[in-house]
């Protein structure tokens, strides 16, 4: 078994590191730099198997996820499904539920309703204000939502029963509130392993590119989303077999990576790696250089998956994604999402925001 150094740090931090790695379950040695005067040694090398890279990576740069002091138990195990009762939001859950059946994860359904007897003290109109100050508005309403909640578990439950999805523990939750909102709050608090969310056709959500919930809970950058757009046939497949990989050519790669392959790594399928320049300026050359290096380390730690790595042409990112498209078919985009402040959300949206106005092909969106 080969190892690698993952970091150099005090002894101290050394320790601690090696404790947070091991309760993951990856092996690690400590091996002193100054090896002429071990005692007074400045730093001391953490070094762990090349195989467990990937996920040794993504724990150090989300320290937080691995050591939650108010999470239960099995919370982050969860599959969270937002949903607004359409048949769309119910396709969600069927997928859904495949993923959390193949990873022994639970389901959990989300749905948020706006009170109007907040939304009147808010004063948009004199008559919305008199309308909906009703004592027993809130009851109402809170009485609607968990009808529809109920109804809406009763049908994925029978679905069970008749054997049409997978069966899988699953629970519900209503909450008043901005549906992004909501499903941003709870995120932050439960820490579900996965999102999924239903979203409309291209053509919808180009006339309604505000107000997007979706759009809205990937821009947050901090969650890993897969979208189910309304077109998506669900008889056709739920095992992507052409992905379409987009690379920063950076570390933040592998942990993406990682995290598709532990989603959907169970069977064979063909990824295609492109480059989207960013913020860090390679040139034509070291570009290259760099996605052939990303994709011979995938080739060596992915064994199920078959990688093509192709450069995108600068200013023809529209062009070669739709001739990719053509060629492969493409049934699952994924994208290394770094999270942006309000400021470059609103002026500047980010390729996961982008891809969600413009494509019907399911998106995995990571957080990196």
């Amino acid at each position: 078994m080969r190892f690698i150094t993952i970091a150099i740090h005090t002894y101290e931090k050394a320790l601690a590191l090696r404790s947070l790695l091991e309760s993951e379950g990856i092996t690690v040695e400590l091996h002193n730099v100054n090896l002429e005067v071990p005692g007074l040694s400045s730093g001391v090398r953490v070094r762990i198997p090349e195989t467990d890279l990937p996920l040794a990576l993504r724990i150090i740069e989300n320290k937080e996820l691995f050591a939650h002091p108010g999470m239960d138990k099995d919370e982050g195990h969860t599959v969270l499904v937002p949903v607004d009762f359409s048949e769309n939001s119910y396709k969600a859950a069927i997928v859904a539920a495949n993923i959390a059946e193949s990873r022994s994860a639970a389901v959990k359904f989300l749905y948020s309703y706006i009170d109007p007897y907040v939304a009147g003290n808010i004063q948009l109109t004199d008559a919305l204000n008199y309308e909906v100050g009703e004592p027993g508005a809130r009851r109402t309403l809170d009485e609607l939502a968990q009808k529809q909640m109920q109804n809406f578990c009763d049908r994925f439950k029978s679905a069970m029963k008749r054997g049409e999805i997978p069966v899988v523990k699953y629970s519900s939750h209503v909450s008043e509130g901005v549906p992004e909102d909501s499903i941003v709050d709870y995120a932050k608090a439960k820490l579900p392993s996965l999102i999924v969310m239903g979203t409309r056709g291209a053509a919808k959500k180009e006339r309604d590119m505000i107000g997007s919930v979706t759009a809205e809970v990937l821009d947050e950058g901090r969650f890993t989303v897969l979208t189910v757009p309304e077109p998506f046939e669900l008889e056709k497949s739920l095992k992507p077999s052409n992905i379409l990989f987009f690379s920063n050519i950076d570390q933040d790669d592998i942990l993406a990576m990682d995290t598709l392959y532990r989603l959907f790594g169970s069977w064979q399928a063909n990824v295609t790696i492109v480059h989207m320049p960013g913020r860090k300026r390679f040139s034509q050359l070291s570009a290259g250089k760099a996605l052939n290096r990303l994709g011979d380390y995938c080739r060596d730690n992915f064994k199920r998956y078959h990688f093509v790595t192709v450069p995108m042409r600068e200013n023809e990112y529209d062009k070669d994604f739709a001739e990719l498209n053509a060629k492969y078919n493409f049934d699952l985009l994924v994208v290394p999402n770094h999270r942006r402040n309000a400021f470059s959300r609103l002026f500047n949206p980010g390729l996961a925001h982008k891809l969600l106005l413009c494509t019907d092909i399911p998106m995995l969106v990571i957080p990196v």
